[in-house]
């Protein structure tokens, strides 16, 4: 398998909510990504980032910065591929800024968990802003639904990791080759200082079982010896490898 991390540009967010009640005051600009995942016959897709024009209009104080070169078109054709050629999209949750991309990609397979897709579209009024960008539930969205644990494809896992939202789920990439596994807990905890410290966002659906998803995901992590991808950190993201270089998995 090949692993393409896409840039989808930044927003800005108070650290009290990127760590829950850690040094409110504090403005955080953080990266946002998607996943590019070429395997066999397969291409996938695992988010979407978020839609500038509507975060500026809906969202304005997390001051977007998004080029064109950091759309999902472009990053995916940065990669070799054509938007076109993806097979299947997973939403890890549909908050703004992991879903805003759904609809340039019409027709395509999309997957998410069954309790994601009855909250989202009908959500708690707290909620609003979350699910704000809805254009993912699109007449051409041609979406299938699942429950519990799965392996969507050999070696890609879909967990159930609630709380944040209802629906939640990590990605794992299991590699048969030797090759380190790749986590990507999104977000469960959006970084590694509140991984570490088991400090979730703040914004959840329900916090007692946002914690307990911060522990399976460690349980995960030491079980396939996997390296972590946290979705929202900036120190970590600039480390890593980006479209179009790649992992081999």
């Amino acid at each position: 398998m090949r692993v393409w991390l896409l840039d989808g540009g930044t927003l800005v967010i108070d650290h009290s909510q990127l760590l829950w009640n850690v040094n409110p005051g504090i403005e955080v600009r953080f990266p946002v990504f998607s996943v590019l995942i070429e395997h066999d016959d397969e291409l996938i897709l695992f988010d979407t980032g978020y839609d500038k024009e509507h975060t500026e209009r809906v969202l304005p104080f997390e001051l977007p910065e998004q080029t064109g070169e950091q759309t999902i078109p472009a990053q995916i054709r940065r990669c070799g591929f054509e938007p076109s050629e993806v097979t299947t999209l997973v939403n890890s949750h549909l908050h703004f800024d992991h879903c805003g991309g759904n609809r340039l990609l019409p027709g395509v397979r999309v997957v998410m968990h069954e309790r994601e897709l009855e909250q989202a579209r009908d959500h708690e009024p707290f909620e609003r802003l979350g699910y704000s960008d809805a254009t993912w539930d699109h007449a051409q969205a041609s979406i299938e639904t699942f429950s519990g644990d799965v392996e969507l494809v050999r070696g890609l896992w879909l967990y159930e990791t609630p709380g944040h939202s209802a629906g939640h789920v990590t990605l794992l990439i299991h590699s048969d080759r030797g090759a380190p596994s790749m986590l990507f807990p999104v977000d469960v905890a959006l970084s590694r200082a509140a991984f570490e410290r088991e400090i979730q966002a703040s914004f959840h659906i329900d916090p007692i079982a946002g914690q307990r998803s911060i522990r399976r995901v460690k349980e995960l992590a030491a079980e396939h010896a996997a390296e972590m991808y946290y979705a929202h950190d900036a120190e970590a993201w600039s480390g890593w490898k980006h479209a179009p270089d790649y992992y081999e998995v």
